[in-house]
């Protein structure tokens, strides 16, 4: 329960209680009914959400666009007889592939490993007598016996117990414990039951014996389980991946039909135009393109690892960089999820030691042991027992909601009573005051409640101390002992925020990702929380009024509301989806079952070692260090990983475009075709094998300073710039070749190929980064593989055997002619970079400040 006596959030209508069947309560179940009940219902497990075998993992990758326009390219080769393209595509796919499904394995693997097992054994009454089983043979109708620490084996009703607490954190995100008595309930849903126990969840202190009603996937951890496998949105990533694709299936078949239909009209040979438009659609796949994206992201990955994380999906490690809005829950991941004593005060409302004092006699002579409350207080006092003795004690029950123990110090006796303040108050006299016990009146008890209202709207629980002097050691008490008393004042309780949860929220805040809190805590719990952060608290929303907005109305409000209170898996779920829509990139951080569904609809799904197993199992990454500050250092590494991978969309999508753009102007304008079929793929290899250093290459600090994510949009935009500015150069060649220097077929495409690589090249260093080239320095590795690339291109088409290739010799002055055209262009790109990203860059910051409302 949270500190105003509500039942935290909890998946509802699951009325299991009135499904308790065919059990003899005192006796339990005989060996054949509950083997016949095995039968029935299946073993007592939960299953992990299940990941997808590795051949489904293979077949989906493959049904990607990009992937399937490569498969259409290695397709033409083979039709043409161009098996050394067939073959470089068929290993590229094959390579990026199996490394994208091996990394995921291993990962998968990891994750497996930290598993934190809740089937080991219970005791349970079996043909009249207690036994030790396997959890996952547990049935309907058994009873099962708990102690404290035993963890709940299934959902089910409680029979008997002696100051049973139990730990429910993982369902509800509520630290505090939550007593269970028998009975018969009269709660709507499970969220008010405290006759209700829940699978996963875990006894603190008491005793319980309980019904067991639902088993397996029947429970509602198995429930919430069911529920994370239906199918969700793609992630970020992957959006972005498929409208690239579709934008590049749109420009070849553009282009190609075109190229057709000029020849057709032009009556050019049939089969040799059919060629040269197979290889003008080859040429315009970036075949390198699913390489690079998952050597980047594998790359990503194994630097993520050296700081504790476990990446499960690899597209993550993206959508982590590009996340804008990161939502994650209180307990546990912005608190300690430890309860922890903040003050204890006088009636006045003043620090009050001797309050202090007086409950840690009770804690320690008769509190009960496990219950964190009495755990927190001997933590603050662990000395003011001593010098104590315990007389006679009265453990806590639910009718009279108190503790008491009778305790001696220097000969004189003492009753100490501790519980709920209004249980106390109900059992006083008078209150202590400066000149001693003064009668408890009205206007001092409407004083005593103002505290208690103040003190829980700032999301503490309090607990009621009073006493009185026993005129001689008693031998036992009776309820009818606790009468006559004196309040002495109250405890203050708190679940403390992590140290370096506030520093990490500003960390996160430089980087441009705003952080939102969603937790099942009552809304001044979460207020508290937020204001001891630093954080502005702004509209709380809470899941009453998001249950009553539809999905349209809550896409406004989430976008604005920082703190959503009192919500359900199912509303924070909603909210996920709601900011996604409103076209946020998502993350959300969560360790309880009650957070799992949120996480698996996030684009970035976050959990962290000690989560259960299902916040775990829908998590696309896993926080080794339970530690904000984990995820800023996650977020620069996703944004280096998107920056080098758009690199190579920018240039590749550019250039490619700017190339075959120039070779289907040149089939209308020169009377031969500009370059074969040969040429043109292997232009088209040799501008992909000098990309293959662009994963390792350094990025930029304005790359890593905000959030970045896919705009195909702003990739239209830069090639619409970059490639017509290509095109302008290799038109402008065409003019000179033919007009100047009235080269023939041979010659025109010699010279072209060789001004075709240099520029596509060495353009490279200059669209790489937004600063000037000398700058930015490149990788090493992109160096070697861009100029090396270079090399081989002047081999091939200049060499001796270049009449292989269907080149021919180029005189000294042409070639100084296409040298200075490729300096010309260089130059010109580095002054209309700024442009076309710049505008990307504005775009980008428009459409954040929309979304932003």
């Amino acid at each position: 329960m949270d500190p105003s006596g509500h039942a935290a959030a909890m998946p509802t209508e699951h009325r299991f209680w009135l499904r308790a069947e065919g059990s003899a309560a005192s006796a339990g179940l005989t060996g054949a009914e509950a083997r016949r009940q095995l039968l029935r219902d299946g073993p007592n497990v939960v299953e992990r959400l299940r990941r997808p075998s590795v051949l489904r993992q293979i077949l989906r990758r493959l049904a990607e666009p990009l992937v399937l326009i490569l498969i259409a390219a290695a397709a033409i080769s083979a039709a043409t007889g161009d098996m050394a393209s067939l073959v470089l595509i068929a290993l590229i796919v094959a390579a990026s592939i199996g490394l994208e499904t091996w990394q995921e394995h291993g990962a998968e693997k990891a994750a497996e490993a930290l598993r934190n097992s809740i089937a080991l054994t219970v005791r349970v009454l079996r043909d009249g007598r207690e036994q030790s089983l396997r959890a996952e043979d547990i049935v309907r109708g058994d009873v099962v016996r708990l102690a404290p620490g035993n963890l709940v084996p299934a959902d089910g009703v409680v029979l008997a117990a002696s100051g049973a607490h139990a730990d429910e954190a993982i369902l509800t995100g509520e630290p505090y414990p939550v007593a269970k008595r028998p009975g018969p309930s009269r709660a709507e849903t499970m969220a008010d039951a405290h006759d209700a126990l829940f699978a996963g969840t875990s006894l603190v202190s008491g005793e319980a014996t309980m019904l067991v009603c639902e088993t397996g996937l029947a429970t509602v951890l198995g429930t919430i389980s069911t529920d994370l496998a239906a199918d969700q949105p793609p992630p970020a990533f992957e959006r972005g991946l498929r409208r690239l694709g579709l934008l590049l299936v749109r420009l070849t078949l553009a282009l190609v039909l075109f190229v057709l239909l000029v020849q057709y009209a032009l009556h050019r040979p049939v089969l040799e135009s059919f060629m040269f438009a197979a290889a003008l659609a080859v040429g315009l796949t970036p075949e390198l393109l699913p390489m690079v994206t998952t050597i980047t992201l594998a790359r990503g990955a194994v630097r993520l690892a050296a700081r504790r994380v476990i990446v499960k999906r690899l597209a993550a490690i993206h959508d982590l960089g590009a996340m804008d809005v990161l939502c994650t829950d209180k307990t546990g991941t912005l608190t300690e999820a430890r309860i922890s004593l903040a003050v204890a005060l006088g009636p006045d409302g003043r620090d009050d030691p001797a309050v202090l004092a007086l409950a840690a006699v009770n804690s320690a002579l008769g509190g009960s042991a496990g219950n964190p409350l009495d755990t927190a207080i001997l933590a603050a006092a662990p000395e003011a027992a001593c010098g104590w003795s315990a007389l006679a004690a009265l453990p806590f029950d639910f009718e009279r909601r108190r503790a008491s123990v009778a305790a001696s110090h220097d000969g004189k006796a003492m009753l100490i009573v501790k519980g709920a303040p209004e249980a106390v108050l109900a059992a006083c006299v008078a209150v202590d005051g400066p000149g001693g016990p003064q009668p408890l009146d009205a206007a001092r008890r409407a004083a005593l409640d103002v505290i208690h209202e103040a003190r829980a709207a700032q999301g503490e629980r309090l607990l009621g101390l009073a006493w009185r002097a026993l005129p001689e050691a008693p031998a036992r008490l009776a309820v009818s002992d606790e009468s006559d008393l004196v309040f002495a004042g109250f405890c203050a309780f708190l679940d403390p925020p992590k140290p370096s949860a506030a520093e990490a929220i500003e960390r996160l805040g430089q980087l441009g990702v705003r952080v939102k809190i969603i937790s099942g805590d009552a809304a001044p719990v979460v207020a508290h929380l937020v204001a001891q952060l630093g954080l502005p608290a702004g509209q709380v929303l809470s899941g009453e009024e998001i249950a009553r907005l539809t999905d349209a109305a809550l896409r406004r409000r989430v976008v604005a509301t920082r703190l959503f209170a009192r919500v359900s898996p199912d509303q924070k779920m909603r909210i996920i989806r709601a900011l996604s829509e409103a076209g946020h990139t998502v993350g959300f951080l969560g360790d309880g079952i009650n957070d799992a569904p949120a996480i698996r609809a996030a684009d970035a799904g976050l959990s962290v070692n000690t989560a259960t197993d299902v916040a775990r199992a829908a998590a696309d990454l896993i926080l080794l260090d339970n530690d904000l500050g984990v995820i800023a250092d996650g977020i620069a590494e996703g944004r280096r990983t998107y920056a080098n991978i758009m690199k190579y969309v920018r240039m590749g999508t550019s250039s490619n475009f700017g190339n075959m753009l120039s070779m289907a102007l040149a089939s209308v304008l020169v009377p031969f075709l500009p370059m074969t079929a040969v040429q043109i793929l292997l232009n088209n290899l040799l501008y992909d094998a000098s990309q293959i250093g662009l994963p390792l290459d350094e990025v930029d600090a304005d790359d890593l300073a905000t959030p970045r994510n896919w705009s195909i949009a702003a990739i239209e935009r830069f090639t619409a710039i970059m490639g017509p500015l290509s095109s302008l150069f290799d038109l402008s060649t065409f003019a000179i070749l033919l007009l100047v220097f009235h080269a023939g077929a041979a010659q025109f495409r010699t010279a072209w190929f060789v001004e075709s690589m240099l520029t596509q090249l060495l353009v490279v260093f200059v669209i790489r980064t937004r600063a000037r080239p000398w700058r930015s320095r490149p990788a090493r590795a992109l160096v070697a593989t861009s100029l090396g690339a270079c090399a081989a291109a002047l081999a091939l088409a200049l060499g001796p055997w270049a009449g292989l290739f269907g080149f021919a010799p180029l005189p000294g002055h042409l070639l100084a002619l296409v040298a200075a055209l490729a300096a010309a262009y260089l130059l010109l790109a580095e002054a209309l970079k700024r442009h076309a990203m710049g505008r990307a860059h504005r775009a980008r910051h428009r459409a954040r400040s929309t979304h932003a409302g």
